[in-house]
């Protein structure tokens, strides 16, 4: 049996252990070929791409956790050891050629090979906080979205309409036009964006919402910058920088305290509460083209260790089978990075 064909069924074997431990009610069950159809409707099918986060690459790097993130999860994770992480970094959207200058999402998606086969995978975002509050909020702000048949663009007044209704869906996108464009996926945050529980020796639980702050600090850049470097600049910079001057990113994890949200990603937590640094993650290799060993992966944010739990929020139990069926499709097409 081919190595391929190997990892696609490991691929699917965690995808299906997740989907069987996190499965959401059935109140905050959205029909997940609806929802990846309507992604293809909305942003167009690339074929044998990712449906989200098309334009990306990968990366390998170590994770060394600390006395912190021990005190806070029994997981593997912060045993002070390092742990393997497969990292892919990419540019938000459908679109496999996506403007690497423009003022849009980056992505850094983590699988960490934890001991005795455990893995833990996180999709992280250069946003505190994601495009919709429930996957029925996501499926109508892409139906909005979606680009007449004879005008080749979405009918203004539909996507009014919605965002009128919905105000949630326009806080992501305020968000990135606020910012500059990113130098580098090596000088952003990425955050988590939904809570989980973090389980002590003890029992006892604490909810948070983490992210990963580059070490040297944020960067961007000018609009005049971003249209000199092209729409294609990512990918090199991230190689020089790893092989030049190092990239890492600290795991910090902002503690929830009791009345806040932490069953909706666009609620970020306040801003004055606690941020615990639970260890360091170093990227140390960025594959020289499109193939690598995330190439088949599918990282569902409820693949999770022992000692870190899901919260309620409705949007994290109903990314797995979207993913599933994505990657499915994906395979099937002829897997592309």
């Amino acid at each position: 049996m081919s190595n391929i064909r190997l990892s696609v069924l490991a691929a699917f074997a965690v995808i299906g252990a997740s989907l069987l431990s996190t499965a959401p009610p059935a109140s905050a069950q959205a029909d997940p070929n609806r929802m990846l159809d309507q992604f293809e409707a909305t942003f167009g099918r690339f074929e044998g791409f990712r449906r989200s986060g098309a334009k990306g690459v990968c990366a390998m790097g170590e994770f060394v956790g600390n006395a912190d993130g021990r005190s806070l999860s029994v997981a593997t994770a912060f045993s002070g050891q390092p742990i393997p992480v497969i990292v892919r970094f990419s540019v938000g959207g459908a679109n496999p050629k996506a403007p690497d200058n423009a003022r849009s999402q980056r992505n850094m998606a983590l699988q960490f090979n934890l001991p005795n086969g455990e893995r833990w995978q996180m999709g992280n975002i250069s946003a505190p906080v994601f495009g919709a509050a429930t996957p029925e909020q996501l499926l109508g702000r892409l139906q909005s979205l979606q680009p007449d048949p004879a005008t080749k663009a979405a009918n203004p007044e539909k996507v009014k309409a919605f965002a009128d209704a919905n105000p949630e869906v326009l806080l992501q996108g305020r968000y990135f036009a606020s910012q500059p464009v990113p130098a580098s996926f090596g000088t952003v945050n990425y955050w988590g964006v939904h809570a989980f529980a973090f389980v002590n020796a003890k029992g006892e639980k604490r909810y948070g919402k983490w992210i990963f702050e580059p070490l040297g600090g944020t960067q961007g850049i000018t609009d005049e910058e971003a249209k000199a470097r092209g729409a294609n600049f990512l990918f090199d910079d991230l190689r020089e920088r790893v092989a030049t001057h190092g990239v890492a990113f600290d795991f910090n994890l902002q503690i929830a305290e009791p009345g806040d949200r932490i069953d909706s990603a666009v609620v970020p937590l306040p801003e004055d509460r606690r941020k615990v640094t639970l260890g360091r993650l170093t990227i140390k290799s960025v594959a020289a083209d499109s193939t690598g060993e995330c190439l088949t992966i599918t990282f569902v944010p409820t693949t999770l260790p022992a000692g870190v739990e899901p919260s309620a929020d409705p949007m994290l139990a109903a990314r797995a089978a979207p993913y599933a069926l994505g990657l499915g499709r994906r395979l099937t097409e002829g897997a592309n990075q």
